[in-house]
């Protein structure tokens, strides 16, 4: 795999990186953007720690090459909200106390941010169904949901 200078806009602001188009997103986001909160878990799609939103929709940033990116919009954690000021589900899994290894919780509040931009008021119901493709093997689960659901009641 031949490097090439691919164009991306991460987190509202526009990269021009060194890589193969096949190169999957996540290494680029991680080895070449230094963005952490992407993890690379299982590499198949299967476990949520790598999920990104392009264009506003969950993806396994793992599965994505670079080169088919093109204009979209890939937003990680960092792109969520800042440290002096959180985006509401980062508030929520805070309070609820929602992360214990900390390992799929990027993942977690990126597939929760795209549910609750398409259905801002979820039920427990809708919110597990949404969470469902995520892995977490520190049984925090609980806590996730009701770290959803407040984030959810403090939207308008």
């Amino acid at each position: 795999m031949t490097p090439e200078n691919v164009q991306i806009t991460v987190n509202g602001q526009r990269h021009t990186v060194a890589a193969a188009p096949a190169t999957p997103l996540l290494y680029v986001l991680r080895n070449e953007l230094e963005l952490n909160s992407p993890r690379f878990g299982c590499g198949l799609g299967r476990c949520g720690a790598c999920l990104v939103l392009i264009d506003g929709q969950a993806a396994w940033s793992c599965l994505v090459p670079v080169g088919e990116i093109g204009d979209a919009a890939v937003t990680t954690l960092e792109g969520l909200g800042t440290p002096e000021a959180p985006h509401s589900l980062q508030d929520a899994f805070i309070a609820e106390q929602a992360a214990q290894c900390g390992y799929c919780t990027p993942g977690m509040i990126m597939r929760a941010a795209a549910l609750l931009a398409a259905t801002p008021h979820p039920d427990e119901e809708t919110i597990r169904t949404a969470l469902a493709g995520n892995l977490c093997r520190c049984g925090v689960q609980q806590r996730i949901v009701r770290a959803v659901r407040r984030a959810a009641e403090a939207q308008p």
